[in-house]
């Protein structure tokens, strides 16, 4: 989190201070560098220059609009795994031509959105899926193009929650099923198979795994191109973690490397899907301390951030570190805390035992890493806002998206008739 340092004793999201930022905004915010997208994005590219690579960015992971803007000006494409992120794609300027629409639910409402959008290509995770798909192809007089995603049965090694490459997910075909699959494929006449996926999961630390899911994947390949199967592209995923808590993240150069190791002599375009690695470093959520509570056995930090802002330890058990905007004082000391939101559920805790400067009301804390899937899964649960996100560029900032207002979030609800003081009751109702 190169973009987020103390400058005279007062954290900046590059030359902007997170603190003025907090009086602007309100509490809680999210905070992305642009800075730290691009210097991620560019250090992909130039791993994989050289490549006929084309980096298409995950949506799921930070699907503001501004983030992906930011991203398709760099030549990015997208992942998109619904037609609402596919469209939020094309309005950020992604190139129909770059976008890959993955998903095991897709419905014949979505499939028709990407045709009639002339996508890159579909990522078909089944073979009702690939009949359905091919059903609105013909519908629409087209010839959807496929890559057919492989479950090549690889522990990734990180949260079972976000793995998908094993037998037991949801994901993907597996490998005993995929000559059918092929064969189906040809046969369909509303597809055009140009090509086989795969994704193991995400936050992965470690190069094994996508050793093992590549060589498959890569075997496989070279068996169908060797039965004359017309493939013509590669989809190798995404999952490259961050450090969250001291973990080492896989080196970029050793990633590309084993890449070019797989795909050696393949005629095959590849394409690469990175959400988290491009954009999680790149954000912060800034919370305010309410409360300091004293408890029988631990104290407690109340903030006003909660669970529904940032679900991830709830939901993960996942690690975030936490920086004081204003820096502590030389020498101060830690104290174990429970950091804790306002949410009335004892799973709306962010850390448990974290050492932390002394803080008090009103101080301003940095939840660090949170750019990917932060805001991206927010809800209103508690009744509560969406909060802002902001982007920066050097020493200009923007909200990217604004809090609503109470009036705004109770209009989504509309009363019936029947249920509305301020109209008169519905007659001749049977």
């Amino acid at each position: 989190m190169t973009a987020f340092q103390y400058r005279e004793g007062v954290l900046h999201a590059e030359a902007v201070s997170l603190s003025a930022l907090a009086q602007t905004v309100g509490t809680p915010f999210y905070c992305y560098a642009s800075g730290e997208i691009e210097g991620a994005y560019s250090a992909m590219e130039r791993a994989l220059s050289g490549l006929p690579a084309t980096i298409c960015y995950a949506l799921k992971a930070n699907g503001n609009l501004a983030v992906v803007r930011t991203l398709a000006k760099l030549g990015a494409g997208a992942d998109v795994v619904s037609e609402g992120e596919m469209r939020i794609a094309l309005a950020a300027g992604v190139p129909a031509a770059k976008i890959v629409f993955a998903g095991v639910g897709k419905t014949a409402e979505e499939m028709a959105a990407g045709l009639q959008a002339d996508i890159l290509q579909f990522n078909v995770e089944s073979v009702p899926e690939l009949e359905a798909l091919s059903q609105v192809a013909e519908s629409l007089g087209r010839r959807a193009p496929v890559a057919l995603r492989v479950n090549p049965d690889v522990d990734a090694m990180t949260h079972a929650k976000i793995s998908t490459g094993q037998a037991e997910n949801k994901f993907g075909i597996d490998l005993g099923h995929i000559q059918d699959a092929v064969k189906l494929a040809l046969d369909l006449p509303g597809i055009s198979l140009e090509g086989l996926a795969v994704h193991i999961g995400s936050q992965l630390t470690d190069l094994a795994p996508y050793r093992a899911a590549f060589g498959k994947l890569t075997a496989l390949y070279r068996d169908l191109k060797g039965q004359g199967v017309p493939l013509r592209r590669l989809d190798f995923g995404g999952g490259l973690g961050i450090s969250y808590d001291g973990e080492t993240p896989p080196d970029l150069a050793a990633y590309a490397a084993l890449v070019r190791e797989c795909a050696a002599g393949l005629p095959a375009e590849l394409v690469f899907e990175p959400g988290r690695f491009l954009v999680g470093n790149a954000g912060v959520l800034v919370t305010r301390v309410l409360y300091v509570k004293q408890g029988t056995a631990r104290r407690f930090v109340i903030v006003d951030a909660a669970m529904n802002d940032l679900i991830r330890p709830s939901m993960y058990d996942a690690f975030h570190a936490f920086k004081p905007v204003a820096a502590p004082a030389a020498g101060a000391g830690e104290m174990p805390v429970d950091i804790v939101g306002p949410i009335c559920e004892t799973a709306d805790t962010f850390a448990r035992q974290r050492g932390l400067p002394p803080v008090a009301a009103g101080d301003l804390l940095a939840i660090c890493s949170s750019g990917a899937y932060g805001a991206v899964m927010s809800s209103t649960y508690n009744g509560r806002r969406l909060v802002p996100e902001v982007l920066v560029r050097g020493g200009d900032h923007a909200i990217v998206r604004a809090r609503p207002s109470y009036a705004a979030m109770l209009a989504e609800t509309p009363l019936p008739d029947w249920l509305d003081p301020a109209r008169p009751a519905a007659r001749g109702v049977a």
